[in-house]
């Protein structure tokens, strides 16, 4: 059988891809990260690592060896799942959303985190596409989506519609919802706002609406709690979520213009079939069914 905690230092190695970071995650030293690497190729007979410098890449050898890492990782967390109390006061849990949706749900979480010492929570924005493979795979315990999911080892269900909102400075004065006068302000862009431009200009301007890469991008921020702040001074116009709007401390400073034709989102919380059966999971469940809401 393969030693356990070389096995799991090899594991993590790959996961990290950094002999120093490796040790520093484990509390070891970097020599001692590659004594457990030499012991255990030693216990395989071949080399699990081809190294170049300071990088490396996984031998064919070593991606055997990594699949084992991983799924005895994931034996252990059901295990220790399985030997849990089932309270919905203790244990871990993990969510994955959209920045925007983190933004508003956290605070939500801190409160419940004060209520239950014993609950781990671990928050994620990331695209929809990794939600959904990270539910999958159990590296997310539950996921919020704007698109449902149909997989049969998913459980999806709707929370609410949120709205995707134009928002611009307090003091911009327009006469009415202006695509001209919208591009002279200039565009706060981000990820995931070229996307959300096509979506909703393409709705309320179709006849003068050319398409995201003719916008006049005035910044761009990757950081979703950022995104506001240009606008709230008045240096250019962004679309986000209703829950980025709301979630942003100088929502004071911004303004939701209204366009003849809105556009929502349904937002789905997904989960692999059979979790709901632990207490934790429902409890959180019905905390983001209700944070959700707020946003209808």
């Amino acid at each position: 059988m393969l030693n356990a905690t070389w096995l799991e230092t090899f594991t993590t190695l790959c996961d990290v891809g950094h002999f120093t970071r490796t040790a520093e995650l484990l509390g070891m030293t970097q020599p001692g990260v590659s004594q457990h690497l030499r012991k255990l190729e030693a216990q395989v007979g071949q080399p699990l690592i081809s190294q170049d410098g300071k990088s490396f890449t996984v031998t064919p050898a070593g991606e055997a060896v990594l699949a084992v890492g991983l799924a005895r990782r994931e034996q252990e967390r059901r295990l220790t799942e399985t030997l849990q109390v089932d309270d919905p006061d203790t244990g871990d849990i993990s969510i994955g959303c959209s920045g925007s949706f983190a933004m508003w749900l956290y605070p939500r979480l801190l409160d419940r985190m004060h209520q239950a010492p014993n609950l781990i929570m671990r928050v994620t924005a990331a695209p929809h596409t990794s939600i959904v493979t990270d539910v999958l795979n159990g590296n997310l315990d539950l996921g919020v989506v704007a698109e449902q999911i149909h997989h049969p080892r998913l459980d999806a269900v709707k929370l609410a519609r949120e709205e995707l909102c134009l928002v611009v400075p307090r003091s911009f004065a327009t006469q009415g919802p202006d695509l001209c006068e919208l591009d002279d302000l200039g565009f706060v862009a981000h990820p995931d706002g070229y996307a959300y431009a096509d979506d909703l200009f393409s709705l309320n301007f179709p006849k003068v609406y050319k398409g995201a890469d003719h916008l006049n991008i005035r910044t761009f921020v990757n950081q979703i709690g950022q995104i506001p702040i240009p606008v709230a001074q008045g240096l250019g116009y962004t679309i986000l979520p209703k829950s980025g709007v709301d979630a942003f401390g100088q929502k004071q400073d911004l303004a939701i213009l209204q366009l003849p034709k809105r556009r929502f989102h349904d937002l789905w919380l997904l989960s692999r079939k059979g979790r709901s059966e632990f207490a934790r999971f429902e409890a959180l469940s019905a905390l983001i069914r209700r944070a959700a809401a707020e946003l209808d």
